[in-house]
């Protein structure tokens, strides 16, 4: 077969090889298209995620605010406790001392009333 010969089929092949670039092309057009959609998509993500970075950063002041206020309330109220707990105390002490005295008070009228 001589170069002359071969030459009848390059107008099929030219046909082919042009189908297959136009396939090529459609495939890549798909691909661009799914990177241009996930381009978008990451952008809103990371839009997203910058919202979320900055609420996260306030709840945590605030978290840190809010943790103080309530360690100090436990404090105070722990502080309060103690106190009553010790006027409780003083007072039944004050009370057993009063009922004595005035025991003693009644004993020596008595007394005082017999003689």
């Amino acid at each position: 077969m001589g170069i002359l010969e071969g030459q009848g089929s390059l107008p099929n092949h030219n046909v082919e090889l042009l189908k297959c670039i136009q396939e090529l092309q459609a495939k890549r057009l798909e691909v661009s298209k799914q990177i241009s959609s996930e381009e978008a998509e990451r952008q809103k993500l990371q839009q997203d995620l910058a919202v979320l970075t900055s609420r996260l950063s306030h709840i945590d002041a605030s978290l840190l605010r809010k943790t103080a206020v309530r360690d100090e309330y436990d404090k105070v109220i722990r502080e309060t406790e103690g106190a009553y707990e010790q006027i409780v105390q003083s007072s039944q002490t004050l009370l057993t001392i009063l009922k004595k005295e005035c025991s003693n008070i009644n004993r020596k009228q008595q007394v005082a009333q017999v003689a």
